[in-house]
């Protein structure tokens, strides 16, 4: 796979297109956005703009869980940052490589992506990659049967 689109911004999708909450958010703002998006994880960035980890329905769950929280009401007094995460998801640099990008994405799904000065500035999702990979291998087989 090392040819044109070996630059992992071909797979960006931009900030402006992507849900994402603030380390300031409430457990209540986390679920009523991941719940609006259908997401079942979500990046967390800080008020500059740069990510500090990432937060699943799972982590949500057994959060609420331990906080004995069943009520939505008392979910906005709660911090996000109160919840434990089970497990960041790691991030790649804009310039990183394709294998960084596939290595992650193999554990996580998606891959938050971050600039030089570390600011968040999209996600690359599994979907996508597995999407690309696909359409490639197709596409060589169209190429072979000649």
């Amino acid at each position: 796979m090392k040819h044109a689109n070996s630059n992992i911004l071909f797979f960006l999708k931009p900030k402006a297109e992507t849900a994402y909450i603030y380390d300031y958010h409430t457990v209540r703002q986390a679920l009523e956005i991941m719940e609006y998006h259908k997401y079942s994880s979500i990046p967390i960035l800080n008020r500059e703009g740069k990510y500090v980890g990432s937060i699943t329905e799972g982590d949500l769950l057994w959060g609420l869980k331990k906080l004995d929280l069943f009520n939505i009401k008392d979910a906005e007094n709660i911090s996000i940052m109160k919840i434990d995460r089970r497990l960041d998801y790691q991030c790649v640099k804009a310039k990183s490589q394709m294998e960084d990008l596939i290595e992650r994405a193999m554990e996580q799904n998606f891959v938050p992506v971050v600039d030089d000065q570390d600011y968040f500035i999209g996600i690359i999702t599994r979907k996508d990659i597995i999407g690309y990979c696909y359409k490639e291998m197709i596409r060589q087989e169209a190429g072979q049967g000649d």
